[in-house]
């Protein structure tokens, strides 16, 4: 590619001593840091924005003369006239120009009349010279072709934090302005946080991530390249080291999803080739949920032409749907603030923590053919809200597996796109909020991972009976209406059985409280030693005994009222709410095995 270096910068570009060509970049910072204080130029993160202030402020002069192999040649030529003996360190015999016609136009008007030969400078132009003539020289530059009318100055720029003053700001003052943004990324680093090097046979080629290599081939990429034969040796220790059983293959989609998920306003990135393979399981994971959720649909599933609610949605519904508001605008702000971070987290907490290991599980038995089919309608309904607005919300950093997964969901009368790329992307949706929904959810997931914990701590295994003790009534109300769906998120649960709040807990139960309103009593009759299950609820009687007197000492100091803001003392009295209720519920547990013991 040709670089006219003269075209529009003739008066920043010189040679000095010869072979040296210099640029004069102090009148050229000025402007660069000018576009960062009125809002022309954003960098984010501030940290970054305070380099490029630091680089500019001290610049220098640039030699772009460079010895190497490989790069721009730099289109100066040296004219040397017939009978003279020319001195190639003086700018006088020296001219630039696109190409060797125009040099040569150049220098019969420098010299006129004169007999001369040119002789291009072998020198090649630094990288970042030509780095920084990139946004425009593509685009047809100087020409004001139709493609420089429509895409310069560019918009948006991603680059590494290292490489800001050498790469960016030198655009910026090559093309004198730059709107739009600058995202630094963190720089990449391997799991032991060093810079990757050739050396040290640390370098982590993407291709061998997405594809898999074995150890074997990783030293062999060694043994081919240019690296000193010492150096060959140490580096295969590193990789001897660091990949052990080699690499395994986690996918494009895996890889682009974890360094998202690692970039974050940090300026370095430890990459672990173990989180990439755990990225890649959660692809498989996407894949199996998506593939057993469309199961549940049904081959002859139609969904509802438009986006919304169908009005008979159930407590899980309106909780998973509400969960997905919340992923879509945790999502939406955080890529407007190109906070990675933050967005795959929201994402993935979503199909991870709710709508996989939660609703699908939950909705079960409401799914199968015997049914109501107005509740299976219903769910159904909502599941696929959840696949079809969460597949969108993973695209970005997931596309292909989500493209494959999308293309073989039933389509919506209103959705037009073929592809998910141009399909809307979603965001928040007032009908779909429900703060009530998500507190009596909690309510309910409360009481299923108390009755793990007992499972668990029993060692129950399988027809596992748990009894949901309520003291008011829309506490019963709202576990007796979810029962079903509680017993099939209980592994092992056979049933599960809401109290009336009057009701006395059978005998030869072990119980946890969840909060004032409810306790989780699971049967453990027969199955356990008495005297020991007695010790055990009396350890946990005496520790939530000391753990309320604690709190309540603080309770009673002087002017607690005035020192104590008001939603401490809230909370400080809920809290002890909940250690009486506990401390009732573990006498009442001790007194129906102590009635147990004695019946034996």
């Amino acid at each position: 590619m040709t670089v006219p270096i003269c075209t529009r910068s003739g008066d920043i570009i010189e040679p000095l001593m010869k072979p040296q060509w210099w640029v004069r970049c102090k009148g050229l910072a000025e402007p660069a840091m000018e576009a960062v204080r009125n809002g022309k130029l954003e960098i984010t993160p501030m940290a970054s924005e305070k380099e490029w202030f630091r680089w500019l402020e001290n610049i220098q002069d640039w030699c772009i003369s460079r010895q190497l192999w490989w790069g721009h040649r730099i289109p100066a030529y040296f004219v040397r006239i017939e009978g003279q003996d020319n001195d190639a360190s003086s700018s006088d015999y020296w001219v630039v120009g696109h190409d060797e016609a125009e040099a040569r136009q150049r220098a019969e008007k420098k010299f006129p009349g004169a007999k001369f030969t040119l002789e291009q400078d072998p020198d090649v132009l630094d990288t970042w010279f030509s780095s920084g003539l990139w946004p425009f020289a593509v685009l047809g530059w100087p020409d004001k072709t139709s493609d420089m009318e429509k895409y310069y100055p560019t918009q948006l720029l991603e680059t590494g934090w290292d490489i800001l003053f050498f790469w960016v700001a030198r655009m910026v003052m090559l093309g004198i302005y730059l709107t739009g943004e600058v995202f630094c990324h963190a720089m990449v680093r391997d799991a032991q946080g060093r810079k990757m090097s050739k050396s040290l046979g640390n370098v982590i080629d993407p291709i061998d991530v997405i594809q898999g290599i074995s150890l074997a081939d990783l030293h062999a990429q060694l043994e081919a390249g240019n690296l000193d034969p010492r150096e060959v040796v140490k580096a295969k220790k590193g990789q001897s080291a660091d990949f052990p059983d080699g690499i395994p293959e986690c996918g494009t989609d895996a890889l682009r999803f974890t360094l998202c998920a690692y970039t974050s306003a940090g300026r370095d990135v430890n990459l672990n080739v173990l989180r990439v393979d755990g990225y890649r399981k959660f692809c498989n994971k996407l894949w199996n949920a998506t593939r057993f959720a469309l199961m549940k649909l049904g081959d002859d599933f139609v969904p509802r032409a438009e986006t919304g609610l169908g009005g008979a949605e159930s407590l899980a519904e309106r909780w998973i749907l509400h969960k997905l508001n919340i992923a879509a605008r945790d999502v939406n702000a955080a890529l407007a603030e190109m906070n990675f971070m933050a967005a795959t987290t929201a994402v993935y907490s979503f199909w991870l923590y709710d709508l996989c290991d939660v609703y699908i599980e939950y909705i079960k038995p409401i799914t199968t053919p015997e049914a109501d089919p107005a509740a299976r309608r219903s769910a159904q309904e909502t599941l696929f809200t959840c696949l079809e607005q969460g597949l969108k919300l993973l695209h970005p950093f997931m596309p292909f597996v989500t493209e494959e997964l999308w293309q073989r969901l039933p389509r919506r009368a209103s959705e037009t796109s073929k592809t998910i790329c141009l399909s809307a992307f979603p965001e928040p949706r007032a009908e779909y909020e429900s703060p009530a929904a998500e507190r009596d959810f909690d309510l309910v997931m409360s009481i299923v991972k108390a009755a793990r914990s007992l499972v668990a701590d029993y060692h129950i295994t399988s027809k596992a009976t748990v009894y949901i003790a309520p003291t008011t009534a829309a506490a019963h109300a709202l576990a007796a209406a979810e029962a079903a769906g509680i017993c099939t998120l209980i592994k092992g649960c056979s049933e599960v059985l809401a109290l009336e709040p009057s009701a006395s807990v059978p005998a030869g139960c072990a119980v946890l409280s969840v909060n004032d309103e409810v306790a989780v009593h699971l049967m453990v009759r027969g199955r356990v030693d008495i005297d020991q299950e007695i010790k055990k609820i009396e350890k946990k009687m005496s520790k939530a005994d000391k753990a309320r007197e604690a709190l309540l000492a603080k309770t009673k100091i002087d002017d607690y009222t005035e020192r104590v803001p008001e939603d401490v003392r809230e909370q400080n009295a809920n809290k002890l709410s909940n250690y009486d209720a506990e401390i009732e519920a573990l006498q009442q547990a001790i007194a129906t095995f102590l009635t147990l013991k004695g019946s034996n």
